[in-house]
């Protein structure tokens, strides 16, 4: 049987749905999502296979005009990713339209000579005339082979753009495990899973100015089935931040380890002790280690 595989880069404003659309064509929790843009902060793969091809998805940071120098790091690991691509999807949020970030991808755009598909997000909420006006005003900014219209929440087109995919990539071996989803670590997504209980929990630009570690990761076999405790630390840029973090009486930081504390629980499948822990590190945007530990170009 002829097998095929490839990259896939999904590229796209922020809040365009890239992280769902991930996490639905795995079938996996693999990117964190909120309703606050920029939350993806590096390139992020999930695997998905079907008809015989191996589909390795890179989920990347929303793309947007950056001023500091870790935003810019962000973008320019959105554009690596597309590199790196034998199929590049722009994925825009049909309810947004052509909005300047989606103008600064599509200007990029030109300089890929791979295949580069349209894929409009969030049909379900908008009139199908806007949609056909939509796609139109696109083509004549982009080179597209094809125009996929879909709902990353719902699940709706996705089934035709995946049949789509499975037919374009190169044949070859696959590159991963066919029972893998991704190939991040796991101490790198129970991170993440922090994070996004830190974006949930916290207001406005807060949760933009804290980093999560995780420090410390032991798995014991115990009597009633094995058990995994998890040591994080959250990096917060001043001390007025760490108060608001870990709220009065410490409720704060209980309701958010609390809440990640669940959901790693359902995904590894065992009970999980969570101990998180606050620091200041003012400038750790400017530390090249944490640049290289998720992955971002210093």
């Amino acid at each position: 049987m002829t097998t095929r595989c490839g990259y896939i880069a999904i590229l796209g404003a922020p809040n365009a749905g890239k992280s769902t659309l991930l996490n639905h064509v795995t079938g996996s929790k693999i990117a964190i999502v909120t309703p606050k843009a920029q939350t993806t902060r590096n390139r992020i793969l999930g695997i998905a296979v079907q008809k015989g091809a191996q589909m390795v998805f890179m989920d990347t940071p929303g793309i947007y005009n950056p001023r500091e120098k870790f935003e810019k790091a962000m973008v320019a690991s959105a554009f690596s990713g597309a590199r790196d691509a034998d199929i590049i999807m722009l994925l825009v949020d049909a309810q947004k339209g052509v909005c300047p970030n989606t103008k600064h991808v599509l200007e990029r755009l030109g300089t890929y000579s791979c295949e580069k598909l349209l894929v409009l997000n969030k049909v379900d909420q908008v009139k199908k005339e806007n949609l056909l006006v939509l796609t139109q005003e696109l083509f004549a900014q982009g080179e597209f082979s094809q125009c996929f219209m879909i709902s990353a929440l719902t699940g709706e087109g996705v089934d035709a753009l995946l049949a789509y995919l499975a037919q374009r990539l190169p044949e070859g071996p696959f590159l991963f495990p066919e029972d893998e989803m991704t190939d991040m670590p796991m101490r790198f997504l129970a991170s993440e899973i922090t994070r996004e209980k830190l974006f949930m929990q916290l207001r406005q630009e807060m949760p933009y100015q804290i980093a999560v570690e995780t420090e410390e990761w032991t798995e014991e076999e115990k009597k009633h089935g094995r058990q995994v405790t998890i040591r994080q630390v959250v990096y917060v840029r001043s001390e007025s931040q760490k108060t608001i973090v870990i709220g009065k009486g410490g409720a704060m930081l209980k309701k958010i380890g609390e809440a990640a504390r669940k959901e790693l629980e359902k995904m590894l499948g065992c009970k999980v002790n969570l101990f998180l822990f606050v620091k200041v590190a003012a400038n750790w945007k400017e530390n090249r280690q944490f640049y290289e530990a998720i992955g971002l170009e210093w």
